[in-house]
């Protein structure tokens, strides 16, 4: 790369603050201690490998629910990233659905009114039994959202959770090898792995996961390995990561639009942001 032009880049780069990052892993009732147990521990192992919040147990109320939503409306911005994990179980009753808590249950529509408060991009994981019936209540703009159901119908527990936080802590799950998982990458592998367990046991499937990306934000990592978790210790290396995602949104959003440009502009600023993602990550590697 130029001087000049590499001194530009590191320039902008080094203006531009890492957008915030938040994650909470949220553990529902269970029911029973089989179940209790395994929730809160897939909860806090998300949160430790994610770096973010669990709420499990007793403490893992509606209401402490709504303060950590209320919390990340207060304090993070429009380019921030906020993650929400719900694993447990979940009802529909034809017309609304409902997370299990200790305590008062949370309907589709609560969660929707509190998570509309939040002005980050959001992703929400729905790692619940009939989870696919809030796809659509959830579902925004800005917001991804994945769930282990495709429908209120499929209404057994779940295996789905399990292999979602097990992607999280395998290197298998980085399927573009950039170092990092997203939530796409991490639903992608726990399908896969769900699938393949209801194979093995020779059993009929119970649970199809489904969800709505519009703006294809469920892209952002959940969690980085390698050189990229070693970045995260060097400032300018850090806010480096966070423009190399923040161009590689930009490409997916490009190639979505696609259909609708003329073809030499689409390669045109095709081609910019592929060099300007090039020599993001040179400077990375450096």
């Amino acid at each position: 790369m130029g001087g000049c032009v590499r001194f530009l880049l590191l320039l902008l780069i080094a203006l531009a603050a890492p957008a915030a990052e938040r994650v909470l892993f949220v553990a529902g009732l269970g029911g029973e201690p089989d179940y209790e147990q395994r929730f809160q521990s897939l909860a806090r192992e998300g949160a430790k490998l994610s770096g973010g919040e669990a709420l499990a147990g007793p403490q893992a109320t509606r209401q402490a629910l709504r303060d950590a939503i209320a919390r990340a409306a207060a304090e993070l911005g429009e380019d921030s990233l906020f993650t929400l994990v719900l694993i447990g179980h979940g009802t529909w009753d034809g017309l609304s659905y409902k997370f299990n808590l200790p305590g008062p249950d949370v309907t589709a529509e609560e969660l929707r009114a509190w998570l509309d408060g939040v002005k980050a991009r959001q992703i929400v994981v729905l790692a619940a039994s009939a989870s696919g019936a809030a796809l659509k209540e959830l579902a925004g703009p800005r917001r991804a959202v994945f769930a282990a159901t495709r429908s209120g119908m499929e209404k057994n527990a779940v295996t789905f959770p399990r292999y979602f936080v097990e992607a999280l802590r395998d290197p298998a799950a980085d399927t573009d090898k950039n170092e990092s998982v997203s939530a796409l990458e991490a639903f992608r592998y726990a399908v896969q792995k769900t699938a393949a367990f209801f194979e093995t046991q020779k059993r009929i499937a119970t649970e199809h996961a489904s969800m709505e990306d519009p703006a294809g934000t469920g892209r952002a990592p959940l969690v980085r390995f390698g050189a990229a978790q070693a970045a995260l210790n060097d400032p300018l290396k850090r806010a480096l990561l966070a423009q190399r995602e923040k161009f590689e949104l930009e490409i997916e959003k490009l190639k979505r639009e696609k259909a609708a440009m003329p073809p030499d502009e689409y390669r045109k600023r095709l081609q910019a942001l592929l060099v300007t993602l090039a020599n993001i990550q040179e400077e990375i590697e450096r």
